[in-house]
Protein backbone atom coordinates (compact mmCIF):
# COMPACT_ATOMS: atom_id res chain seq x y z
CA UNK A 1 0.00 0.00 0.00
CA UNK A 2 1.36 3.85 -0.87
CA UNK A 3 1.96 5.85 2.35
CA UNK A 4 -0.24 8.51 0.55
CA UNK A 5 -3.06 7.00 -1.19
CA UNK A 6 -6.20 8.19 -1.92
CA UNK A 7 -8.80 7.61 1.00
CA UNK A 8 -11.54 8.63 -0.94
CA UNK A 9 -10.64 6.13 -3.83
CA UNK A 10 -13.26 3.01 -3.07
CA UNK A 11 -10.69 0.78 -4.84
CA UNK A 12 -8.19 1.20 -1.96
CA UNK A 13 -7.96 -0.55 1.14
CA UNK A 14 -7.21 0.99 4.35
CA UNK A 15 -6.82 -1.78 6.28
CA UNK A 16 -4.61 -4.97 6.04
CA UNK A 17 -5.08 -8.26 4.70
CA UNK A 18 -5.70 -9.13 0.40
CA UNK A 19 -5.98 -6.26 -1.80
CA UNK A 20 -8.48 -3.66 -2.68
CA UNK A 21 -9.66 -6.01 -5.84
CA UNK A 22 -9.65 -9.53 -4.08
CA UNK A 23 -7.51 -10.99 -6.94
CA UNK A 24 -3.88 -10.33 -4.79
CA UNK A 25 -2.78 -11.45 -1.77
CA UNK A 26 -1.28 -8.30 -0.52
CA UNK A 27 -1.71 -4.54 -1.35
CA UNK A 28 1.79 -4.38 -2.83
CA UNK A 29 1.20 -7.08 -5.39
CA UNK A 30 -1.64 -5.41 -6.79
CA UNK A 31 0.16 -2.07 -6.97
CA UNK A 32 2.74 -4.08 -9.13
CA UNK A 33 0.28 -5.53 -11.26
CA UNK A 34 -1.37 -1.93 -11.47
CA UNK A 35 1.78 -0.21 -12.80
CA UNK A 36 1.47 -0.55 -16.13
CA UNK A 37 -1.93 0.36 -16.65
CA UNK A 38 -1.11 4.16 -15.02
CA UNK A 39 1.34 6.77 -14.30
CA UNK A 40 0.49 9.02 -11.28
CA UNK A 41 2.61 12.13 -10.63
CA UNK A 42 3.98 12.51 -7.33
CA UNK A 43 1.52 13.85 -4.96
CA UNK A 44 2.53 17.71 -3.78
CA UNK A 45 2.95 18.39 -0.41
CA UNK A 46 0.19 19.56 0.40
CA UNK A 47 -1.67 16.79 -1.25
CA UNK A 48 -0.04 14.51 1.07
CA UNK A 49 -1.07 15.75 4.54
CA UNK A 50 -4.01 15.95 3.00
CA UNK A 51 -4.00 12.19 2.56
CA UNK A 52 -3.03 11.62 5.83
CA UNK A 53 -5.95 13.53 7.79
CA UNK A 54 -8.48 12.44 5.42
CA UNK A 55 -7.12 9.13 5.55
CA UNK A 56 -7.72 8.85 9.43
CA UNK A 57 -11.05 10.27 9.46
CA UNK A 58 -12.10 7.39 6.74
CA UNK A 59 -10.69 5.14 8.87
CA UNK A 60 -12.73 6.22 11.87
CA UNK A 61 -16.11 6.31 10.07
CA UNK A 62 -15.53 3.31 8.30
CA UNK A 63 -13.53 0.40 10.39
CA UNK A 64 -14.96 -1.98 7.31
CA UNK A 65 -13.24 -1.38 3.99
CA UNK A 66 -16.63 -2.77 2.82
CA UNK A 67 -18.98 -0.34 4.12
CA UNK A 68 -16.43 2.45 2.68
CA UNK A 69 -16.35 1.12 -1.17
CA UNK A 70 -20.17 1.34 -0.57
CA UNK A 71 -20.81 4.81 0.56
CA UNK A 72 -18.16 6.11 -2.20
CA UNK A 73 -19.33 4.25 -4.72
CA UNK A 74 -23.07 4.95 -4.18
CA UNK A 75 -22.40 8.65 -3.83
CA UNK A 76 -19.07 9.43 -5.07
CA UNK A 77 -15.89 10.81 -4.17
CA UNK A 78 -15.75 14.52 -4.34
CA UNK A 79 -19.90 14.33 -2.85
CA UNK A 80 -18.48 12.27 -0.31
CA UNK A 81 -15.65 14.79 0.84
CA UNK A 82 -18.11 17.87 0.43
CA UNK A 83 -20.02 15.76 3.38
CA UNK A 84 -17.07 14.43 5.60
CA UNK A 85 -16.03 18.72 5.57
CA UNK A 86 -19.31 19.74 6.95
CA UNK A 87 -19.34 17.64 9.78
CA UNK A 88 -15.27 17.92 10.48
CA UNK A 89 -13.02 20.38 9.24
CA UNK A 90 -10.88 18.41 7.25
CA UNK A 91 -8.92 21.61 5.90
CA UNK A 92 -8.09 23.20 9.14
CA UNK A 93 -7.29 20.08 10.50
CA UNK A 94 -4.93 19.56 7.44
CA UNK A 95 -2.84 23.24 7.92
CA UNK A 96 -2.51 22.12 11.88
CA UNK A 97 -1.27 18.51 10.81
CA UNK A 98 1.53 20.06 8.86
CA UNK A 99 2.43 23.23 10.85
CA UNK A 100 2.59 20.50 14.28
CA UNK A 101 6.23 19.25 15.40
CA UNK A 102 8.77 21.35 13.18
CA UNK A 103 11.87 20.04 13.31
CA UNK A 104 14.30 21.78 15.79
CA UNK A 105 17.27 21.37 13.14
CA UNK A 106 16.53 20.77 9.29
CA UNK A 107 19.99 20.79 8.55
CA UNK A 108 21.11 16.91 9.68
CA UNK A 109 24.61 15.01 8.59
CA UNK A 110 23.56 10.85 8.55
CA UNK A 111 26.40 8.41 8.22
CA UNK A 112 26.07 5.19 5.64
CA UNK A 113 28.23 2.12 4.71
CA UNK A 114 28.09 1.90 0.84
CA UNK A 115 26.36 -0.80 0.85
CA UNK A 116 22.62 -2.06 -0.68
CA UNK A 117 21.40 -2.48 3.14
CA UNK A 118 21.38 1.34 3.34
CA UNK A 119 19.47 1.57 0.20
CA UNK A 120 16.37 3.31 2.34
CA UNK A 121 18.77 5.59 4.07
CA UNK A 122 20.37 6.65 0.81
CA UNK A 123 17.92 7.27 -1.75
CA UNK A 124 15.99 9.00 0.34
CA UNK A 125 18.47 11.80 -0.72
CA UNK A 126 18.42 12.19 -4.26
CA UNK A 127 14.71 11.08 -4.62
CA UNK A 128 13.60 13.83 -2.33
CA UNK A 129 11.93 11.79 0.57
CA UNK A 130 14.19 14.06 3.38
CA UNK A 131 13.19 17.17 1.53
CA UNK A 132 9.55 15.98 0.98
CA UNK A 133 9.15 15.96 5.26
CA UNK A 134 11.09 19.05 5.75
CA UNK A 135 14.65 18.25 6.27
CA UNK A 136 17.74 18.95 4.52
CA UNK A 137 20.23 15.82 4.98
CA UNK A 138 23.62 15.58 3.77
CA UNK A 139 24.36 11.32 3.75
CA UNK A 140 28.21 10.54 4.01
CA UNK A 141 29.71 8.19 2.74
CA UNK A 142 31.81 6.46 5.70
CA UNK A 143 34.67 3.75 5.92
CA UNK A 144 33.71 1.23 8.64
CA UNK A 145 31.77 0.59 11.25
CA UNK A 146 33.90 1.25 14.06
CA UNK A 147 34.11 5.13 12.53
CA UNK A 148 30.11 5.13 12.18
CA UNK A 149 29.60 4.34 15.56
CA UNK A 150 32.45 6.71 16.57
CA UNK A 151 31.31 9.73 14.43
CA UNK A 152 27.94 9.61 15.73
CA UNK A 153 28.80 9.02 19.56
CA UNK A 154 30.55 12.14 18.89
CA UNK A 155 27.82 14.11 17.46
CA UNK A 156 29.41 14.15 14.22
CA UNK A 157 26.30 12.58 12.46
CA UNK A 158 22.90 13.55 13.85
CA UNK A 159 22.07 9.46 12.81
CA UNK A 160 23.09 6.77 11.41
CA UNK A 161 23.07 3.59 8.86
CA UNK A 162 24.07 0.89 11.74
CA UNK A 163 24.42 -2.96 11.75
CA UNK A 164 21.27 -4.16 13.73
CA UNK A 165 22.97 -5.06 16.73
CA UNK A 166 25.22 -2.36 16.99
CA UNK A 167 22.76 0.00 18.75
CA UNK A 168 22.29 -2.70 21.40
CA UNK A 169 26.44 -3.29 21.69
CA UNK A 170 26.57 0.81 22.33
CA UNK A 171 23.54 0.64 24.55
CA UNK A 172 25.08 -2.20 26.74
CA UNK A 173 28.76 -0.77 26.69
CA UNK A 174 30.05 -3.41 24.72
CA UNK A 175 33.28 -2.14 22.71
CA UNK A 176 32.36 1.35 23.70
CA UNK A 177 31.39 3.22 26.16
CA UNK A 178 27.58 2.53 27.57
CA UNK A 179 24.77 5.38 25.55
CA UNK A 180 21.56 5.05 25.03
CA UNK A 181 20.84 4.35 21.59
CA UNK A 182 17.55 3.54 19.34
CA UNK A 183 16.49 1.31 16.55
CA UNK A 184 13.30 3.42 14.95
CA UNK A 185 13.98 1.77 11.48
CA UNK A 186 14.84 -1.68 10.35
CA UNK A 187 16.96 -0.87 6.42
CA UNK A 188 16.53 -4.30 5.03
CA UNK A 189 15.99 -7.92 5.43
CA UNK A 190 17.25 -10.60 3.72
CA UNK A 191 20.02 -9.04 1.52
CA UNK A 192 23.61 -10.70 2.22
CA UNK A 193 25.35 -13.97 0.66
CA UNK A 194 27.90 -16.26 1.90
CA UNK A 195 30.46 -15.95 -1.04
CA UNK A 196 33.70 -18.54 -1.49
CA UNK A 197 36.58 -18.06 -3.65
CA UNK A 198 36.72 -19.41 -7.10
CA UNK A 199 39.08 -21.79 -5.81
CA UNK A 200 36.49 -23.51 -3.66
CA UNK A 201 34.43 -23.99 -6.25
CA UNK A 202 33.96 -27.63 -5.24
CA UNK A 203 34.42 -27.39 -1.41
CA UNK A 204 30.43 -27.25 -0.86
CA UNK A 205 30.41 -28.92 2.29
CA UNK A 206 30.94 -26.60 5.34
CA UNK A 207 32.36 -29.43 6.61
CA UNK A 208 35.56 -29.10 4.28
CA UNK A 209 36.14 -25.58 4.95
CA UNK A 210 38.20 -26.02 8.03
CA UNK A 211 41.32 -23.94 8.23
CA UNK A 212 40.16 -21.16 6.40
CA UNK A 213 39.63 -17.71 6.69
CA UNK A 214 35.89 -15.92 6.44
CA UNK A 215 35.88 -11.89 6.38
CA UNK A 216 32.38 -10.17 8.51
CA UNK A 217 32.16 -6.48 8.33
CA UNK A 218 32.13 -6.25 11.94
CA UNK A 219 32.01 -8.87 15.36
CA UNK A 220 28.15 -6.49 16.28
CA UNK A 221 26.72 -7.95 13.04
CA UNK A 222 24.22 -10.16 12.16
CA UNK A 223 26.94 -10.83 9.27
CA UNK A 224 29.17 -12.36 12.06
CA UNK A 225 25.79 -14.29 14.07
CA UNK A 226 24.50 -15.96 10.89
CA UNK A 227 27.75 -17.34 9.90
CA UNK A 228 28.83 -18.62 13.36
CA UNK A 229 25.11 -20.26 13.22
CA UNK A 230 25.85 -21.50 9.48
CA UNK A 231 29.41 -23.27 10.54
CA UNK A 232 27.90 -24.08 14.28
CA UNK A 233 24.85 -26.29 12.60
CA UNK A 234 27.11 -27.57 10.18
CA UNK A 235 29.47 -29.02 13.04
CA UNK A 236 32.35 -26.60 12.97
CA UNK A 237 33.48 -24.15 16.25
CA UNK A 238 33.91 -20.78 14.30
CA UNK A 239 35.88 -20.07 16.78
CA UNK A 240 38.44 -22.53 16.41
CA UNK A 241 38.25 -24.47 13.40
CA UNK A 242 37.86 -21.37 11.14
CA UNK A 243 39.26 -17.81 11.31
CA UNK A 244 36.85 -14.74 11.53
CA UNK A 245 38.20 -11.31 10.45
CA UNK A 246 36.61 -8.55 10.56
CA UNK A 247 37.14 -6.09 7.67
CA UNK A 248 34.98 -3.17 5.88
CA UNK A 249 32.87 -4.43 3.46
CA UNK A 250 34.11 -2.19 0.28
CA UNK A 251 37.72 -3.83 1.18
CA UNK A 252 36.23 -7.04 0.97
CA UNK A 253 36.80 -8.09 -2.58
CA UNK A 254 40.19 -7.08 -2.67
CA UNK A 255 41.07 -9.01 0.24
CA UNK A 256 39.43 -11.86 -1.66
CA UNK A 257 41.13 -11.27 -4.90
CA UNK A 258 44.65 -11.29 -3.11
CA UNK A 259 44.06 -14.68 -1.84
CA UNK A 260 44.12 -12.94 1.94
CA UNK A 261 40.63 -14.93 2.56
CA UNK A 262 38.76 -18.19 1.27
CA UNK A 263 34.92 -15.61 1.43
CA UNK A 264 33.11 -13.72 3.32
CA UNK A 265 29.35 -13.32 4.63
CA UNK A 266 28.57 -10.03 3.51
CA UNK A 267 26.10 -7.73 2.04
CA UNK A 268 24.79 -8.24 -2.27
CA UNK A 269 26.32 -6.04 -3.84
CA UNK A 270 30.02 -7.31 -2.09
CA UNK A 271 28.63 -10.56 -3.15
CA UNK A 272 27.71 -9.69 -6.27
CA UNK A 273 30.93 -7.35 -7.38
CA UNK A 274 32.59 -10.40 -6.63
CA UNK A 275 30.90 -12.27 -8.96
CA UNK A 276 30.86 -9.21 -11.64
CA UNK A 277 35.05 -9.10 -10.95
CA UNK A 278 35.11 -13.09 -11.34
CA UNK A 279 37.06 -13.90 -8.31
CA UNK A 280 34.17 -15.21 -6.18
CA UNK A 281 30.79 -17.17 -6.49
CA UNK A 282 27.48 -17.23 -4.56
CA UNK A 283 27.54 -20.19 -2.13
CA UNK A 284 24.40 -19.53 -0.44
CA UNK A 285 21.75 -16.76 0.09
CA UNK A 286 21.54 -15.40 3.76
CA UNK A 287 17.81 -15.94 3.36
CA UNK A 288 18.44 -19.61 3.18
CA UNK A 289 19.89 -19.20 6.77
CA UNK A 290 17.00 -17.15 8.13
CA UNK A 291 14.25 -15.80 5.50
CA UNK A 292 13.17 -12.60 6.89
CA UNK A 293 16.11 -12.05 8.90
CA UNK A 294 17.22 -8.30 9.78
CA UNK A 295 20.53 -6.54 8.50
CA UNK A 296 21.14 -3.19 9.42
CA UNK A 297 19.60 -0.60 11.09
CA UNK A 298 18.37 3.20 11.14
CA UNK A 299 19.93 4.12 14.68
CA UNK A 300 19.52 7.42 16.79
CA UNK A 301 20.64 8.40 20.26
CA UNK A 302 18.95 8.78 23.46
CA UNK A 303 19.98 12.10 23.27
CA UNK A 304 18.96 13.17 20.07
CA UNK A 305 15.55 12.30 20.49
CA UNK A 306 15.18 13.88 23.61
CA UNK A 307 16.48 17.14 22.06
CA UNK A 308 15.04 17.00 18.57
CA UNK A 309 12.44 15.22 19.02
CA UNK A 310 10.76 16.90 16.19
CA UNK A 311 14.00 16.15 13.77
CA UNK A 312 14.08 12.65 14.91
CA UNK A 313 10.09 12.22 14.01
CA UNK A 314 10.72 13.79 10.42
CA UNK A 315 13.68 11.66 9.85
CA UNK A 316 11.74 8.00 10.95
CA UNK A 317 8.78 9.29 9.20
CA UNK A 318 11.52 9.88 5.75
CA UNK A 319 12.78 6.74 6.25
CA UNK A 320 9.52 4.59 6.66
CA UNK A 321 8.44 6.71 3.31
CA UNK A 322 11.52 5.73 1.86
CA UNK A 323 11.52 1.69 3.10
CA UNK A 324 7.78 1.65 1.70
CA UNK A 325 8.82 3.07 -1.87
CA UNK A 326 11.74 0.30 -1.67
CA UNK A 327 9.90 -2.41 -0.94
CA UNK A 328 7.60 -1.97 -4.15
CA UNK A 329 9.77 -4.03 -7.50
CA UNK A 330 8.73 -1.72 -9.97
CA UNK A 331 10.57 0.66 -8.18
CA UNK A 332 14.22 -1.06 -7.54
CA UNK A 333 15.67 -0.72 -11.26
CA UNK A 334 15.18 3.62 -10.27
CA UNK A 335 16.52 2.96 -6.97
CA UNK A 336 19.62 1.09 -8.39
CA UNK A 337 20.36 3.76 -10.65
CA UNK A 338 20.15 6.38 -7.81
CA UNK A 339 22.29 4.85 -5.37
CA UNK A 340 25.16 3.95 -7.96
CA UNK A 341 27.27 7.28 -7.96
CA UNK A 342 30.22 7.64 -6.39
CA UNK A 343 29.27 9.62 -3.94
CA UNK A 344 26.89 6.97 -3.02
CA UNK A 345 27.83 3.21 -3.34
CA UNK A 346 30.16 3.18 -6.05
CA UNK A 347 29.44 0.26 -8.02
CA UNK A 348 28.00 -0.19 -11.66
CA UNK A 349 24.26 -0.20 -12.15
CA UNK A 350 24.27 -3.73 -13.38
CA UNK A 351 25.48 -4.86 -9.99
CA UNK A 352 22.72 -3.03 -7.92
CA UNK A 353 20.02 -4.45 -10.57
CA UNK A 354 20.85 -7.88 -9.86
CA UNK A 355 20.83 -7.01 -6.30
CA UNK A 356 17.73 -5.20 -5.86
CA UNK A 357 15.75 -7.30 -8.65
CA UNK A 358 16.65 -10.38 -7.54
CA UNK A 359 17.72 -11.58 -10.76
CA UNK A 360 21.30 -12.46 -10.34
CA UNK A 361 24.28 -14.20 -12.00
CA UNK A 362 25.58 -16.21 -9.51
CA UNK A 363 29.43 -17.07 -10.59
CA UNK A 364 29.16 -20.25 -11.73
CA UNK A 365 27.44 -20.08 -15.06
CA UNK A 366 24.22 -19.53 -13.78
CA UNK A 367 21.34 -17.35 -14.06
CA UNK A 368 19.02 -17.09 -10.69
CA UNK A 369 15.82 -15.55 -9.55
CA UNK A 370 14.65 -14.65 -6.03
CA UNK A 371 12.18 -11.55 -6.13
CA UNK A 372 12.93 -11.26 -2.06
CA UNK A 373 17.02 -11.97 -2.47
CA UNK A 374 16.95 -8.50 -0.28
CA UNK A 375 13.44 -6.67 0.69
CA UNK A 376 12.77 -3.60 2.69
CA UNK A 377 10.25 -3.58 6.04
CA UNK A 378 11.23 -0.96 8.86
CA UNK A 379 9.56 -2.18 11.68
CA UNK A 380 11.95 -2.84 14.00
CA UNK A 381 10.55 -6.19 15.77
CA UNK A 382 11.84 -6.28 19.06
CA UNK A 383 12.09 -10.32 19.00
CA UNK A 384 14.85 -9.44 16.74
CA UNK A 385 16.34 -7.52 19.27
CA UNK A 386 15.89 -10.85 21.28
CA UNK A 387 17.46 -13.30 19.03
CA UNK A 388 20.25 -11.04 18.97
CA UNK A 389 20.71 -10.61 22.35
CA UNK A 390 20.94 -14.59 22.56
CA UNK A 391 23.84 -14.54 19.89
CA UNK A 392 25.69 -11.88 22.09
CA UNK A 393 25.65 -14.72 24.99
CA UNK A 394 26.39 -17.85 22.59
CA UNK A 395 29.69 -15.98 21.82
CA UNK A 396 30.49 -14.68 25.02
CA UNK A 397 29.65 -10.97 24.30
CA UNK A 398 27.99 -10.80 26.96
CA UNK A 399 29.07 -12.05 30.39
CA UNK A 400 26.29 -12.87 32.94
CA UNK A 401 22.44 -12.09 32.90
CA UNK A 402 20.87 -10.11 30.71
CA UNK A 403 17.17 -8.87 30.30
CA UNK A 404 16.22 -9.47 27.30
CA UNK A 405 12.94 -8.04 26.96
CA UNK A 406 14.06 -4.92 29.11
CA UNK A 407 17.10 -4.38 26.41
CA UNK A 408 14.98 -5.18 23.61
CA UNK A 409 12.06 -2.54 24.23
CA UNK A 410 14.64 0.22 25.11
CA UNK A 411 16.15 0.17 21.79
CA UNK A 412 13.60 -1.09 19.39
CA UNK A 413 11.02 1.43 19.25
CA UNK A 414 8.65 -0.76 18.13
CA UNK A 415 5.57 1.39 19.80
CA UNK A 416 6.87 4.50 18.61
CA UNK A 417 7.38 3.25 14.83
CA UNK A 418 4.17 1.72 14.74
CA UNK A 419 2.54 5.42 15.83
CA UNK A 420 4.74 7.16 12.78
CA UNK A 421 3.21 3.86 10.46
CA UNK A 422 -0.02 4.93 11.48
CA UNK A 423 -0.02 8.69 10.77
CA UNK A 424 1.23 7.78 7.13
CA UNK A 425 -1.37 5.66 6.74
CA UNK A 426 0.73 2.41 7.00
CA UNK A 427 -0.41 -0.33 8.85
CA UNK A 428 2.08 -1.19 11.58
CA UNK A 429 2.07 -5.16 13.30
CA UNK A 430 -0.37 -5.57 15.96
CA UNK A 431 2.64 -6.77 18.09
CA UNK A 432 5.99 -6.23 18.38
CA UNK A 433 7.31 -9.84 19.01
CA UNK A 434 6.77 -13.14 16.74
CA UNK A 435 8.22 -16.87 16.23
CA UNK A 436 10.67 -17.38 13.83
CA UNK A 437 13.03 -20.35 12.33
CA UNK A 438 16.34 -20.02 11.47
CA UNK A 439 17.88 -23.26 9.54
CA UNK A 440 15.02 -25.09 10.63
CA UNK A 441 14.80 -24.27 14.05
CA UNK A 442 12.38 -22.06 15.68
CA UNK A 443 12.81 -19.14 17.98
CA UNK A 444 10.37 -18.61 20.17
CA UNK A 445 11.03 -14.94 22.10
CA UNK A 446 9.33 -15.63 25.31
CA UNK A 447 11.99 -18.48 25.80
CA UNK A 448 15.54 -16.96 24.89
CA UNK A 449 17.59 -18.90 27.85
CA UNK A 450 15.79 -22.32 26.50
CA UNK A 451 16.97 -21.32 23.03
CA UNK A 452 20.17 -20.55 23.99
CA UNK A 453 20.80 -23.72 25.94
CA UNK A 454 19.60 -25.99 22.92
CA UNK A 455 23.18 -25.29 20.80
CA UNK A 456 26.07 -27.82 21.41
CA UNK A 457 28.46 -25.07 19.98
CA UNK A 458 29.23 -22.09 21.82
CA UNK A 459 31.44 -20.59 23.64
CA UNK A 460 32.42 -21.83 27.11
CA UNK A 461 30.58 -19.63 30.08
Amino acid sequence: MSTFDNPFDPNRRLHAGGCSCGQHVSEAEHDHAASALRCEPAPSEDKRYEGVVASAVMRAMFPRDAARRAFLKSVGASTALAAISQFFPLQTATEVFAQAGTPEKKDLKVGFIPITCATPIIMAAPLGFYSKHGLNVEVVKTAGWAVIRDKTINKEYDASHMLAPMPIAITLGLGANAIPFTVPAIENINGQGITLAMKHKDKRDPKDWKGMKFAIPFDYSMHNYLLRYYLAEHGLDPDTDVQLRSVPPPEMVANLRADNIDGFLAPDNICQRAIYDGVGFMHILSKEIWDGHPCCSFAASREFITNSPNSFAALTRAIVDATAYASKAENRKQIAEAIAPANYINAPVTVLEQVLTGTYADGLGGVKTDAKRVDFDPFPWQSFAVWMLTQMKRWGQIKGEVDYKAVAEQVYLATDTGKVMKEMGLTPPATSYKSFAVMGKTFDPAKPDDYLASFKIRKAS
